[in-house]
């Protein structure tokens, strides 16, 4: 007779069932694609293209990018109404949170005198 998930996962111990329930709740936490996270936030592309004056036929190219601009990232972020944060894990250091990155910043760079880049790039999964 063929059992159901649930049923498996009641026949579990209760340390793994609950180790069961805490991945399943980091996975519901995790999105898939720029896509998923538009529609999470209850958005169309079509109100995505009009908050970066942009035409929709863009706004879905930007969603199936593998590699973009920081800058492209969060204006689409900030479009469905979230905020873009950056993370960096290191061997052996607790996840640190970058603030800003000095190549975003408009006017002149301190050392050289010259302008900075206004983007930073981005490569590998969006």
């Amino acid at each position: 007779m063929a059992r159901n998930l649930a049923e498996i996962i009641a026949a579990l111990p209760q340390d793994e069932q609950r180790a069961v329930e805490a991945r399943y709740q980091e996975m519901k936490q995790e999105v898939e694609s720029l896509r998923e996270l538009r529609q999470i936030a209850g958005k169309a592309q079509e109100d995505i293209a009009a908050i970066l004056n942009i035409k929709q036929p863009s706004v879905s190219k930007i969603e199936k990018q593998a590699d973009m601009y920081l800058s492209t990232l969060r204006g689409y972020v900030e479009a469905i109404g979230g905020e873009l944060e950056l993370t960096v894990k290191l061997p052996s250091r607790p996840t640190l949170r970058l603030r800003s990155l000095g190549d975003i910043e408009v006017g002149k760079t301190k050392s050289t005198g010259e302008r900075p880049s206004k983007r930073s790039a981005v490569r590998g999964h969006a």
